[in-house]
């Protein structure tokens, strides 16, 4: 799925930071992509904090089902898909990243004091609506604003790197959170307080620390991104990323059925958390090097490897035994989300010309969103109706399915 423009000698891309393509690696990787890696990173510990115990907070505490658990996942992440669409197509025809995304990260830090104060479902299904607005509002941009200051051969590291910054925010926020219950006696209402501070300090950060680049001479303003002329100025090759992308989300329900899946095997609610931190920091270790790894061979190789990397962790889910057979599943899971999250991202970049940036970045995640949405709901079906097997199984099923579709476009050509 290469373009010309990851050709090793590609013209840098307007007003980019000045770097040094002569010496790769993390160091020729802007400044700005750095601070928007923190920005994630303090959001996600916050978010993390909190969703690492929702799931077992509803269904342990206010007694939902995990069916509700997946419905409400579900509608929540297509939430967000939905609104980078429209924050996404704003930006491009703006040509202002920072001041959306800023705006989605504030949105998310002002719900987070609604967590502790709720007392019933109907509350927590409010703040996580709401939250995944903000979300939905902050993901086009800030996306499109690392692709555009971040030269060609460098995407796929500077996209990884993001992911990685950003996961280890999602390992430190359950660190947190398993800390804070012990403390606390599982008083979940203060870990969810503790929560409200690293938001706001992401807030800060994309406030007052990062910069948007000028906007570069000869990059054609739109003012439409939706109408039928601009979005024929997608490629086919971005149309077959958005395609993959479509299809691989349905193998990858919400983490929170790996939350569900450690209770059924007897772990205790303080434990629970202890999951996303494995899985993060598999996530967190795997995805710079990956990105890396796809600035230098074929990207569709290295997403061939995360779909059998999601494969064996559906597999070992569905089937192992214990807290051993926990511990490997979750490993592998997180191994295929560094070697995909990221991945896709560059692809997106890649495919799409600049100023449609933001208006790409939302079509994918919107039909990726609605995607996870079924995804989760089917997930959580399943999870009651058969037990977990039938959950795990069913996204192995899906994985399967989406990486016997790139093999095929890859004998005919269609994808490299």
């Amino acid at each position: 799925m290469k373009t010309a423009e990851r050709a090793p000698h590609a013209p840098r891309e307007g007003a980019q930071l000045d770097v040094t393509l002569a010496h790769p690696g993390w160091r020729a990787i802007p400044g700005g992509v750095w601070a928007l890696g923190f920005v994630s990173m303090l959001m996600d510990v916050s978010s993390e904090m909190i969703h690492a115990l929702l799931p077992i907070y509803m269904v342990s505490v206010l007694g939902a089902s995990a069916l509700s658990v997946g419905i409400i996942e579900g509608i929540a992440e297509a939430t967000a898909a939905i609104t980078k669409i429209f924050s996404g197509v704003l930006s491009d025809r703006l040509g202002k990243r920072k001041l959306l995304a800023a705006l989605g990260y504030g949105l998310a830090a002002l719900t987070k004091p609604i967590f502790p104060l709720a007392t019933t479902l109907d509350w927590l299904v409010a703040a996580r609506f709401v939250d995944r607005i903000g979300k939905g509002i902050r993901g086009a941009p800030r996306d499109a604003l690392v692709a555009d200051i971040t030269p060609p051969p460098l995407r796929g590291a500077a996209f990884g790197l993001r992911q990685t910054l950003d996961t280890v925010g999602a390992f430190l926020g359950p660190l947190v959170a398993i800390a804070l219950m012990w403390l606390t006696a599982s008083h979940f209402q203060t870990v969810f307080w503790v929560a409200v501070i690293p938001a706001f300090l992401s807030v800060g950060v994309i406030l007052f620390v990062v910069r948007e680049p000028e906007r570069p001479e000869g990059v054609r303003r739109v003012r439409a991104p939706l109408s039928r002329a601009e979005l024929a100025r997608l490629s086919t090759a971005y149309w077959w990323v958005v395609a993959v992308g479509t299809v691989f989300t349905l193998a990858r329900f919400s983490e929170a059925f790996l939350l569900l899946r450690a209770q059924s095997i007897g772990l205790s609610p303080m434990w629970a958390p202890a999951v996303l931190v494995v899985m993060s920091l598999a996530y967190s270790l795997s995805a710079y090097p990956a990105g890396a790894l796809s600035d230098r061979v074929d990207r569709s190789g290295v997403l061939g490897l995360g779909l059998i990397l999601l494969l064996a962790a559906d597999l070992v889910l569905a089937f192992a035994p214990g807290v051993a057979g926990l511990t490997v599943g979750v490993v592998l899971w997180g191994l295929h989300m560094g070697f995909t999250q990221g991945l896709f991202a560059a692809l997106v970049a890649d495919s799409a010309p600049p100023e449609l940036r933001g208006t790409a970045f939302g079509m994918f995640n919107l039909l990726t969103g609605l995607a996870l949405l079924l995804a989760s709901v089917i997930a959580g079906l399943l999870w009651d109706v058969v037990g977990h097997q039938g959950t795990f199984l069913a996204g192995a099923g899906f994985a399967a399915m989406t990486l016997g579709g790139l093999l095929v476009l890859r004998a005919r050509s269609l994808v490299q």
